[in-house]
């Protein structure tokens, strides 16, 4: 799964992956940790996937890793990416599937947790769907975390598809003309 041209990571928070991935810009909620990430010289608007600061048809990809399942409004998070894309431009998500060992875990535990009490997790037919029905094609799947994180020795296996590891990515494209 290859990335070019000019990108933006949504829920850019601390800046972890946008970074490694040569990712300049960012948006995020969270004014401290929009000042994390400009500490690792990303570039951060204040605010939220559901309603982008950010002008139509401006860039080649989103990000959206460990995101989706804090925003409040998946499908006007997926219309704003859309809206942000240039044609032929991608959307990539990186996420816990729900139907995962993995994700059933994090949502037996849920309660216990301060960080995911607030989340909303999705299985990955869920999310396709929800993609499909706001305009983007072409999905390329893989997956990879098929053990628990406590027990990996290194870096997991990427498979192709979905099903059988937690950690999901997704990228599909926006194939209409920018209006």
């Amino acid at each position: 799964m290859q990335i070019r041209g000019r990108g933006i990571e949504i829920g850019v928070g601390s800046g972890r992956f946008a970074k490694p991935l040569g990712i300049k810009i960012g948006v995020d909620p969270s004014l401290s940790m929009a000042r994390m990430a400009k500490k690792r010289g990303i570039i951060v608007s204040l605010g939220v996937a559901e309603k982008l600061p950010i002008a139509s048809c401006s860039f080649d990809f989103v990000l959206i890793t460990t995101t989706i399942c804090f925003v409040f409004d998946i499908e006007k998070t997926f219309i704003e990416s859309w809206r942000i894309l240039n044609h032929g431009g991608s959307i990539i998500l990186g996420f816990i599937n729900r139907k995962s060992f993995l994700g059933k875990l994090y949502m037996d535990r849920k309660e216990e947790s301060p960080f995911y009490s607030i989340a909303k997790f999705y299985s990955t037919s869920e999310v396709l769907k929800k993609l499909k029905k706001n305009g983007f094609r072409k999905p390329d799947i893989k997956q990879t975390l098929f053990h628990q994180p406590s027990e990996l020795k290194g870096v997991d296996e990427i498979h192709d598809g979905y099903g059988e590891g937690a950690f999901v990515t997704i990228k599909m494209r926006k194939e209409d003309r920018c209006l």
